[in-house]
């Protein structure tokens, strides 16, 4: 009888292993199936207004969208979550139907209602499209590596459950107002032609068929017009800010920015200081390049300028120097103050005093007195200027929005909530000059950070671009759409100062 159980026993574990051999394999297999189903027949093409569009999703961990709008570049947006990613490129156009639009201005509203209906249909063939592929894919692999068809069957159903729930959890997780908030890739003077006009970015679903009618509009224009590249209209209610910091005489840095002032239309120019290096009398010329401009440039000394610097500066026809002290330009009061350092004077700023209680002191003190110029200011100050970001904290509760510099590194945050008081957001820029010389510094070049920020008609922050150009040597662009409608809160401003840059 013991010889009996135990054959038995043996035989029972023989059989569940090889039935978990069996049930693994027909994992592999359905899993193996999807991918090269979806990779395979995970694409459609369909018209979307005057374009042939090719439509394709693949496997992917993070999801989205991304916008192929050739030659301009790609619009990457944050559509939905995994595990699938949907690739919309925009290929030829139909002649007969782009020329129609152009000489019937209100045929492109009408191909802007038809867009929202061919890529809602577009996605939908997808999907049944990729379904199909993936379970028929699976079944043929399953039968050729099983030759059973009751197997073939489990991994065929595996495969529906799989690519169906895949593409489920892609819908419901849908976030249609995603467009609001675009991820450009491409070439600069495109971007303002993509990415549309900040204050008619849709905040619902049936709005987005406004954004589709400017993508189909603008790139039929360019398609059809060689000489120049389409730019949207200004909204004349909409006042634009260029905010640049640390230059470091970097020299690309003004054609970058001569470039983004003509691209979008910019109406004032603000510079949170480290213009120079040295602050001495030959690099006074580098800030001859302002006056090319044409536009208001509001300027404060970052630690890196001395007094010849600002007023280098100030001798430009179009250039605002503050010095604890406000200005009201393109409709917006404006109040800053210079950094109190002069990190190259070492008789003023003795080596490693980026880091002492007495210089943490000085910034603070900075920071309070611009917040007495603030408050006593006869008009609502709609923007505070300083350098270095630890300066900033006094201005909590006083002001909107505080712009700064000196650390070399972009963060967006909210100063420390004042009881009773309105939140002040706090924006600390990159280095538009690849921080100098010292940006060669590290393995990769330091990028050429700028933004562009959005004020509405009563001059509140509505939303910014974050334009970033791959460092010296490079010419990749990166721009990103940020709407402020509802700022998420984030870490509060340091208390302390950064080391000296």
């Amino acid at each position: 009888m013991n010889g009996q159980d135990n054959e038995q026993r043996g035989t029972g574990r023989r059989r569940a292993l090889r039935a978990t051999g069996v049930t693994l394999a027909v994992l592999v297999v359905a899993l193996a199936g999807v991918v090269i189903g979806v990779l395979a027949g995970g694409r459609v093409s369909t018209d979307i207004g005057p374009f042939q569009a090719d439509l394709t999703v693949v496997p992917a961990i993070s999801g989205g969208t991304t916008v192929d709008v050739p030659p301009l570049g790609a619009l990457l947006l944050d559509s939905h979550d995994g595990p699938t990613h949907l690739t919309v490129e925009l290929g030829a156009l139909d002649q007969s139907r782009t020329e129609a639009l152009l000489d019937d201005p209100a045929s492109i509203s009408r191909a802007s209602q038809s867009a929202v209906d061919d890529v809602r249909g577009g996605v939908m063939r997808l999907g049944l499209r990729t379904v199909a592929s993936a379970v028929l894919v699976t079944l043929l692999l399953a039968l050729l590596v099983f030759r059973d068809t009751r197997r073939a069957a489990w991994a065929g159903s595996l495969a529906l459950v799989v690519t169906a729930g895949s593409l489920g959890v892609a819908a419901a997780s849908l976030r249609p107002q995603s467009i609001e908030e675009p991820r450009y890739e491409g070439l600069l003077v495109n971007a303002p032609a993509i990415v549309g006009d900040a204050r008619r970015i849709a905040n619902d679903y049936t709005r987005y068929a406004e954004q589709l009618q400017r993508i189909v509009g603008n790139v039929s224009q360019l398609y059809t017009t060689v000489s120049s590249l389409p730019v949207y209209e200004p909204d004349p209610d909409t006042t634009r800010v260029l905010h640049v910091s640390d230059m470091h005489l970097n020299p690309t840095g003004w054609q970058l920015i001569r470039t983004i002032v003509e691209q979008f239309n910019i109406d004032v120019v603000i510079d949170t200081g480290d213009i120079t290096d040295w602050g001495s009398e030959p690099e006074a010329s580098y800030v001859g390049s302002i006056g090319l401009l044409r536009k208001p440039y509001v300027y404060i000394r970052g630690n890196h300028d001395s007094g010849r610097t600002a007023a280098a500066v100030a001798r430009q026809p179009n250039a605002i120097v503050l010095n604890n002290s406000t200005t009201s330009v393109a409709g917006l009061t404006i109040a800053g103050i210079g950094d109190p350092r002069f990190t190259p004077d070492k008789s003023t700023s003795p080596a490693g005093s980026g880091l002492t209680k007495e210089t943490a002191d000085q910034l603070i003190g900075v920071g309070e007195q611009l917040t007495a110029t603030v408050r006593s200011s006869p008009t609502p100050v709609s923007i505070a200027l300083v350098h270095d970001p630890a300066s900033a904290g006094p201005l909590a509760g006083n002001v909107p929005l505080v712009l700064a510099g000196h650390t070399h590194k972009r963060e967006v945050s909210k100063l420390p909530k004042v009881p009773g008081r309105s939140p002040t957001l706090l924006m600390v820029q990159g280095s538009t000059g690849g921080a100098g010389l010292r940006g060669l510094e590290g393995e990769e070049p330091t990028p050429l950070s700028m933004s562009v920020l959005y004020f509405d008609k009563d001059k509140l922050l509505q939303a910014y671009d974050d334009i970033t150009v791959g460092g010296t040597g490079q010419a990749q662009v990166n721009l990103v759409r940020r709407v402020v409608e509802n700022p998420k809160a984030g870490a509060p401003a340091p208390v302390t100062p950064t080391p000296t840059r």
